[in-house]
C-alpha cells in the first residue's frame, strides 16, 4: 500500500508538471523545483531522481525534444542532489538559498550546452560568452520561476505535514 507521505509528493510533482503546459513567460517552469523539491523530500533517493526526471520526459515528449536535452536533464539530476544535501534541515532560507543556486546551475549548464551543441555560437571563447550573456535576460524569468514554483511545493506540502497526521512524522 502506498504511504500519504509519497502519494502527497508525488501529487505536487504531478501538478506541477501540470503547469508546464499554461502560458507562463519563457523559462518560468516549475522543473528545477520538482527536482530540488524530490531531492529533499523522497526518502528513496532512486525515486527523487527518477520521478522528476521520468516526468520530464513524459512531458518533453509531447513538449518536444531538443539538441540540449542531455544539459538540461544533467542539470536537474545536479538540483535533485541540492535537494537531497538540504536533508532534514529544511528551512526557508536554506530552500530559498538552494533554489537561487539551481537556477545558477541550470544556467550555467544549459547555456555551455547551447554553445556546445548548436549552430548558433561559434566554437569559440568569445562565442561560449556571447551564448552566456545572450541568455541574461531570460535568466530572471528562471529565477523568478524557480522561486515561485519551490515556494508553493515546499510551503503546501509543509502546512499539508502540520495539518495532516498521517504527514507528521514524515
Amino acid at each position: 500500500m502506498l504511504k500519504p507521505k509519497f502519494l502527497i509528493l508525488s501529487l505536487i510533482l504531478i501538478l506541477a508538471v501540470i503547469s508546464r503546459f499554461l502560458p507562463f513567460p519563457p523559462n518560468v517552469a516549475p522543473v528545477a523545483a520538482m527536482a530540488l523539491f524530490g531531492g529533499a523530500y523522497f526518502s528513496d533517493k532512486r525515486i527523487a531522481f527518477l520521478l522528476p526526471l521520468g516526468i520530464m520526459l513524459l512531458s518533453d515528449l509531447l513538449i518536444g525534444i531538443h539538441s540540449t536535452l542531455l544539459f538540461v536533464y544533467a542539470s536537474f539530476g545536479i538540483i535533485v542532489g541540492l535537494g537531497i544535501l538540504l536533508g532534514k534541515e529544511i528551512n526557508p532560507m536554506r530552500v530559498a538559498g538552494a533554489s537561487i543556486a539551481g537556477s545558477v546551475i541550470f544556467y550555467l549548464i544549459t547555456n555551455f550546452g547551447v554553445w556546445l551543441v548548436s549552430p548558433y555560437y561559434p566554437f569559440t571563447l568569445e562565442g561560449l560568452i556571447a551564448s552566456y550573456t545572450l541568455a541574461i535576460p531570460f535568466f530572471h524569468y528562471t529565477l523568478i520561476g524557480d522561486l515561485l514554483f519551490t515556494t508553493a511545493m515546499f510551503g503546501s506540502f509543509e502546512l499539508l505535514r502540520r495539518n495532516v497526521p498521517a504527514l507528521q512524522t514524515a
